[in-house]
């Protein structure tokens, strides 16, 4: 493997109702998601299909039992809040009370990007239409994670891992990794503690809400690695790894290093690369610990009594990755493989020698540049309130008032895709993936399709008394080359089933 795998991103937006502190965050969140699909659905508006869902299974091997599960874990149950589908193969919906966007499978780091990034689209469009209802005052979305009063939502990544892959080689080897990944993909807070009240600047957003190394939670008790173990694919041969501990990346690169980094210790870690041990004392505190250093000289303790600071840590994974590609590719490495290796050096490098050289490339950076600024301008103590609101400010998704958007429009931040390479995957799926197969039908044949879901569509076509569901269980089929010229040649649901059932 190289950093080429089936992998996706879910973001939860933070969201705020101008003029109303009290509003109640869920029916803003469906007015959004609502507003969005009224205006983009034209035809019948397919429902996601929760059959194949499994949150409750852990990875450890056991089920969760649902009488002492919290609420929040029972994402298999339809209730009723908005949901949508997308052309671009990718789901649009309510999280309890926050929208949120997952993108489609795709198969690179560049791609996530480009989805995300269209995700990011996708919900400025939502929220200005849910502001031009009758009655309706201004929806503003952040991408971010904590509201600074003790609440915490997610960016989660998912990968696909070969199934054979031992559940405690990936716990072992990839705990250390999430601890000291956020020197480059943290996406910097105001304040520390899960309430914010300890005045100061951290890297993470989210570290200071995880409690526990290893389990199957996400809004409590949150854990470094997470067990869910819901594949949405043939479980003989794949698990899906649930990524909970990410920060809502702005900066294009922060986002591509992140994916791409961990891909490729995934790979390490299926191919059993990894020899030598890397574990650390405490995670937990370790991961805090790092955050709340943005000087980057905070040092954890390793199992084997060393000491080493964050980027020490990155760079021994680094040092793996370079043997690893070099032994298994060598000059045939694939050019996105070559790149995240040469990023990720280059910004490890960086950061012990001058971090904010890095202020065009990482989101902690470039926010902290800026807090700077204003620090340095007006005399500002880090318990001053206006710090923070320059912290969310950052992450305004609107062009016209977002910090990160106004530090690209002024060319301060590295960029690695166009505005019409996003807009297009707002609409367009990826060609390598199942997604192609979803949401082409999605915009081909909307009136005829009753539901869909990653591992299926499901028809509900005239003349039948029962609904069609075509499978999608592999991820890596129902691409272009699969069935592109299939679905441009029928012209209708009824002829696509019928050539499919063949």
């Amino acid at each position: 493997m190289s950093v080429r795998r089936v992998m996706g991103t879910e973001v939860e937006y933070g969201i705020s109702v101008q003029g109303q502190p009290t509003a109640n965050p869920m029916v803003a969140s469906s007015q959004v998601v609502n507003a969005y699909a009224t205006a983009t659905v034209r035809a019948r508006r397919a429902r996601w299909d929760f059959e194949e869902e499994s949150p409750l299974r852990d990875a450890r091997g056991f089920d969760m039992s649902r009488q002492i599960a919290d609420p929040s874990q029972l994402t298999d149950e339809d209730l009723g809040l908005a949901n949508v589908i997308l052309t671009n193969g990718a789901r649009l919906y309510v999280d309890h009370a926050h929208p949120e966007y997952s993108t489609p499978e795709v198969v690179t780091p560049l791609d996530i990007v480009r989805w995300d990034k269209a995700g990011e689209q996708v919900m400025l469009d939502a929220a200005r239409r849910a502001q031009q209802l009758p009655g309706n005052p201004a929806i503003v979305l952040y991408k971010n994670n904590t509201d600074n009063k003790g609440a915490s939502y997610g960016a989660h990544e998912n990968y696909l891992m070969r199934r054979s892959t031992p559940f405690a080689d990936i716990v072992r080897h990839l705990t250390p990794f999430f601890v000291s990944r956020q020197v480059f993909c943290g996406a910097g807070r105001v304040g520390k503690g899960q309430d914010g009240r300890d005045h100061g600047y951290q890297i993470s957003q989210r570290a200071d809400f995880f409690e526990v190394e290893v389990g199957l939670e996400t809004t409590l008790k949150r854990p470094i690695i997470n067990t869910r173990d819901e594949p949405h694919a043939d479980p003989e041969k794949y698990r899906r790894l649930h990524v909970i501990i990410g920060d809502a990346n702005l900066a294009e690169i922060a986002t591509y290093l992140k994916v791409g980094t961990t891909s490729l210790v995934l790979a390490m870690i299926e191919d059993r690369f990894i020899g030598r041990d890397l574990a650390v004392d405490t995670p937990v505190a370790a991961l805090r610990a790092v955050s709340h250093d943005p000087t980057l000289r905070q040092s954890v303790t390793m199992a084997d009594g060393r000491k080493l600071t964050g980027i020490q840590l990155q760079l021994e994974y680094l040092d793996l990755a370079k043997k690893y590609v070099e032994d298994r590719y060598g000059a045939d490495a694939d050019a996105q493989t070559v790149d995240v290796l040469a990023r990720w050096e280059d910004v490890l490098a960086r950061l012990e020698s001058d971090p904010m050289s890095l202020a065009d490339q990482l989101d902690w950076v470039a926010k902290l540049k800026l807090i700077e600024q204003y620090r340095s301008r007006d005399g500002l103590a880090w318990d001053d309130a206006k710090l923070q609101l320059i912290d969310y400010q950052y992450s305004d998704i609107r062009p016209e008032k977002g910090l990160y958007h106004r530090l690209v429009g002024a060319g301060r931040i590295q960029r690695l895709l166009t505005d019409e390479e996003v807009d297009r995957a707002m609409t367009n799926p990826p060609e390598e993936t199942r997604a192609y197969f979803r949401g082409r039908c999605l915009e081909k044949y909307a009136p005829d399709i009753a539901a869909a879901s990653w591992d299926s569509v499901i028809f509900d076509l005239p003349g039948r008394e029962s609904l069609q569901r075509v499978p999608t269980i592999d991820p890596l089929r129902g691409s272009r080359a699969h069935v592109g010229e299939l679905i441009d040649r029928c012209g209708t649901a009824v002829e696509l089933v019928r050539a499919l059932s063949r």
